[in-house]
């Protein structure tokens, strides 16, 4: 039980200090090709790092009528939260660390624990710029949540009904098992809507492209980071970074779980090193697609915009998916 211990408790921290290095690469290299597709240079791919280092060297100031605890406390949670998370996600053929029954559950709860953290961090501040970015970010944070639950259901419903083995509401299962070769015409159909509303709500959970409200540089100033400095900046930092390589692993856990060590026929520790390495490059992949072609190729919306689009498109697009996998699975 001890040793047992000892060893998730290794290859926990291991995981994580991978996590946030891989979180600043794939941000160096979004900030890179983001560039070249606006026909920029862009800065260098250790930028992340830089500012990251800088960051922890200065000052940190808390404005004179903010709440000092919320105000330094939030930037700690969100971060904290948005790490967790990796604890529960399976990479390639290896186990998630904390794995077990409800895992999507508890990171959609951990997803809005990030989110709402950031908001109550806004709120703290006492700036009422910050204020109007923590409102933007509760308003985005509860439209998108129905496609989410929708998505989260609907997956769970088709592993349960098809008899994938594992627990309907852990990621693990769908690791497992393709959840496209479980289910007739109609069933694809609707897993490739349940698909196409989660790669929409991505721009909401990581607040870029599209859905860069909340903070939008150009018009509130960073919005509810505007008076965060040193550490905290610098942990807000790490947990946009974090939420991007978040929504990204959870696209590839959920719909592209294929094993290349399993398709080349090898074993053991090779098949754990080849998946291990392949889960990470279908991560970057999406990533790339998913995140920076979306937040290069389409502006800002405003903030009623974005709220009406997830509330009536995405989640229209995410019911007709669950209404397209019921009838599959109940003809």
């Amino acid at each position: 039980m001890i040793i047992n211990l000892i060893m998730r408790l290794v290859a926990g921290s291991a995981l994580l200090l991978l996590v946030l290095v891989l979180a600043f690469f794939f941000d160096g290299a979004d900030r890179i090709v983001s560039a070249r597709m606006q026909r920029r240079y862009g800065p260098p791919i250790w930028q992340p790092f830089y500012d990251f280092l800088k960051l922890l060297g200065k000052e940190n100031i808390v404005p004179r009528h903010a709440t000092p605890w919320a105000f330094n406390g939030a930037p700690w949670m969100a971060a904290a939260s948005a790490l967790l998370i990796f604890l529960y996600i399976p990479i390639g053929s290896l186990p998630p660390i904390l794995g077990g029954e409800g895992d999507i559950i508890l990171i959609l709860y951990l997803l809005i624990l990030s989110a709402a953290s950031m908001a109550v961090g806004g709120f703290a501040s006492g700036n009422p710029i910050a204020n109007v970015g923590a409102q933007r970010e509760m308003i985005l944070m509860m439209s998108y949540e129905l496609p989410l639950a929708v998505v989260a259901s609907t997956l769970a419903w088709i592993a349960y009904k098809t008899g994938m083995p594992g627990e309907p509401f852990s990621l693990e299962t769908f690791s497992g098992m393709s959840v496209w070769s479980v289910l007739g015409k109609s069933g694809v159909v609707g897993v490739a809507c349940l698909f196409a509303a989660l790669v929409l709500v991505v721009p909401g959970e990581t607040g870029k492209g599209p859905m860069d409200i909340p903070e939008a540089k150009t018009e509130i100033l960073e919005g509810l980071i505007i008076e965060y400095s040193g550490t905290n900046l610098a942990l807000f930092k790490v947990t946009f970074a974090l939420r991007s390589l978040i929504m990204a692993s959870l696209i590839v856990a959920l719909f592209f779980p294929w094993s290349l060590g399993r398709m080349i026929g090898f074993g053991g520790i090779f098949l754990f090193a080849l998946d291990f390495v392949f889960f990470w490059v279908k991560v970057f992949l999406v990533y790339m697609a998913v995140i920076t072609f979306m937040r290069t190729a389409f502006g800002r919306f405003k903030i009623w915009q974005a709220s009406e689009f997830y509330i009536i498109k995405v989640a229209g697009l995410s019911l007709a998916g669950m209404i397209l996998v019921s009838v599959d699975l109940l003809l």
